[in-house]
């Protein structure tokens, strides 16, 4: 594994999938998170998610500056994980920062990484036109930045309904 993108429904069994294949690798393992817990579900949610990882696994909270965080972990771990670009897409949305850049800065930040790195994203663009403006704008950017994170990884998988289907 080199660099592997992750991408899948909610409950897809996407996360479970990138994190074994974190942990067949050797090592340290660095767990990369960008979600922040905002109301005590997201609380209870980021615990278990966290209990389910052992004693081998660091975590470093990156809600906006992923780049820097992947840089961070590259150095100190021996494989990672990023679980997820689109709570990192919602969070830069949020902020008013600039989506684009801040893709090909990630994207920069994946090349420089030397160590295997998983990534997971959900794929939002398969159901409804969404009805406001800036749920639109979302799904959008999510889809640009799946593609783009699919075109930069060396290996790209879809999981639905726990399976994964290799497509890269």
């Amino acid at each position: 594994m080199r660099t592997l993108f992750v991408v899948g429904g909610a409950r897809s069994g996407k996360s479970r999938y990138a994190q074994q294949r974190v942990e067949a690798q050797p090592g340290r393992l660095a767990f990369i998170a960008t979600a922040e817990a905002h109301d005590a579900e997201m609380t209870d949610r980021i615990a278990r998610h966290r209990a389910d990882r052992g004693s081998r696994w660091s975590t470093y909270e990156a809600p906006l500056e992923l780049s820097d965080a992947l840089d961070r972990a590259s150095r100190e771990a021996d494989a990672i994980l990023i679980d997820c670009m689109t709570l990192w897409l919602s969070n830069l949305m949020l902020a008013e920062r600039d989506v684009a850049a801040s893709t090909e800065g990630f994207v920069t930040a994946m090349d420089r990484c030397l160590v295997p790195l998983a990534i997971v994203s959900n794929e939002v663009g398969g159901g409804i036109v969404p009805m406001n403006e800036l749920a639109r704008r979302y799904r959008d950017e999510a889809g640009w930045l799946n593609q783009r994170l699919a075109a930069a990884a060396h290996e790209a998988v879809l999981v639905a309904a726990g399976l994964p289907l290799t497509l890269k």
